[in-house]
């Protein structure tokens, strides 16, 4: 996901050449031109060189970056040479976007430091870190204090910050769905909606009755609903029992979903999936769920709204779809594998093989397979994943959360639903927080390796309590 846009701050002082930084400031922008972010950035008839040193500079600076608040994911900030802290702490203070920031520094050539050539920026970079460390302004640094603006390392540390930009931004706007109210049963998947707000995550309620009736109203026969039929029957394999009605009302369970989501501008949401979408509609809400994961509007079970939130994070940070899983079952002997599994609602680039869509397995059997219509079935293909589970936690106030990374595996398993064998270092120390520290069954998993991100964006900026299992 390449739609990302900075804005750029790039530092001057007057003892050193400013052609070095104007110089930089070219290859700053045909970096990100390569890489294809777009930009914010005063031009170059705006301040000598269309750098920034004076309180008048940034001044310029801020009211740009104010006035294309909408746009901008994050700052960067660049020192080709030593750079003016003021001019620095100026634009961001004046700004007031409260975004993540990038400060880098560029290398010396050592074997060529007569005045017109040194930069200074090793040093530079102290002194500007320092002021953003005085004014309380967060901040992320780059792999080396300084590096070559045209290096790989300077290369990977934007992309990376990119990700980190748009879990930050995606997480302080993000509106998530939570349709009808959670299992009696499931004290678990309780949460303070006023916690969420405080970091910015809205929840937009509805109760499951307003879903069931914007799905009874629709006809069988209308275009978007025959669309929907045709769409299902391409995202996997329909067990061959499965009658043509069936598909008919869990795609109108889609289509209303759908509305709802794109009506109220939710990004990710969590739905009430037993027992009365059952009893009073008739099929199971996983296909949609799926369905809407694999288009990058992930949806959480059991309406687990904090687990929605762990979802939609992994997918800013990844780009690739979440699934959502209970942790289940140990696996044999090993005790840093594991079985985990839900009805499911897998989306099915989880899958190594061709998706499986039938009835629910254990619902059906105690509520009737004839209303059960609409489970993702296969065990999700081997490769990298990551791990993350949000929660509130009421009694201390605050948000905490865990992630680490692992890996799933391709170990055979015959079991019913959605399964994923799950390969994790050192499992039982992760078991045993979770435990003491009143952590969930549910879990978010993305095939991805994303962990690094989610802690800048999480602790760094958004001030949760995090653990990084690892």
């Amino acid at each position: 996901m390449k739609d990302v846009t900075f804005g750029v701050i790039v530092g001057t002082r007057g003892f050193f050449n400013p052609k070095l930084a104007s110089n930089g400031r070219k290859d700053l922008l045909a970096l990100l031109d390569k890489l294809g972010y777009k930009y914010v950035i005063v031009g170059e008839n705006d301040t000598q060189f269309g750098l920034i040193e004076t309180v008048e500079d940034a001044k310029k600076c801020a009211e740009l970056f104010r006035a294309n608040y909408e746009k901008i994911d994050g700052i960067l900030v660049s020192l080709p040479n030593f750079g003016d802290e003021i001019g620095v702490v100026e634009t961001l203070k004046r700004a007031n976007l409260d975004l993540p920031v990038m400060v880098q520094a560029c290398d010396d050539d050592t074997d060529n430091m007569e005045m017109q050539n040194r930069g200074d920026a090793f040093c530079g970079k102290l002194s500007v870190c320092n002021n953003l460390y005085q004014y309380k302004m967060k901040f992320t640094n780059t792999t080396f204090h300084t590096c070559s603006i045209k290096s790989k390392e300077l290369e990977s540390d934007i992309v990376y910050f990119a990700k980190v930009c748009k879990v930050v931004k995606g997480m302080k706007t993000a509106r998530v769905a939570q349709i009808g109210t959670r299992p009696a049963p499931f004290q678990t998947v309780r949460y303070s909606e006023k916690l969420l707000q405080d970091s910015g995550i809205t929840v937009i309620p509805v109760d499951l009755s307003v879903i069931i009736g914007s799905a009874n109203k629709m006809s069988d026969l209308a275009s978007e609903v025959k669309e929907k039929v045709s769409e299902i029957k391409k995202y996997g394999s329909i067990q061959s029992d499965i009658t043509d009605d069936k598909i008919i009302r869990s795609a109108k369970l889609n289509l209303a979903i759908e509305q709802f989501m794109k009506e109220n501008q939710c990004d990710t949401g969590a739905v009430q999936c037993w027992d009365s979408i059952q009893k009073n509609y008739g099929c199971a809400a996983c296909l949609p769920m799926s369905m809407l994961g694999e288009k990058g509007i992930p949806m959480a079970c059991e309406t687990d709204v904090t687990g929605a939130v762990s979802m939609y994070a992994m997918y800013l940070a990844s780009g690739s779809p979440s699934g959502y899983l209970d942790w289940n079952n140990n696996f044999r002997q090993d005790r840093d594998m594991c079985v985990n599994f839900h009805c499911s609602n897998f989306p099915k680039s989880f899958m190594g093989k061709e998706l499986n869509i039938s009835n629910l397995d254990i619902l059906g059997n105690s509520l009737g397979y004839d209303i059960c219509f609409g489970a993702c079935k296969g065990q999700a293909k081997a490769g990298p994943m990551t791990f993350a589970k949000i929660s509130t936690d009421d009694v201390w106030g605050t948000v905490k959360v865990y992630f680490g990374e692992g890996e799933f595996t391709d170990d055979p398993i015959i079991s019913a639903g959605g399964l994923a064998v799950c390969k994790v270092p050192n499992l039982q120390g992760l078991l045993d927080f979770m435990c003491k520290n009143g952590f969930e069954h549910h879990v978010a998993m993305n095939r991805s390796n994303c962990a690094k991100v989610l802690n800048e964006a999480f602790e760094n900026y958004l001030g949760w309590e995090v653990y990084w299992h690892r």
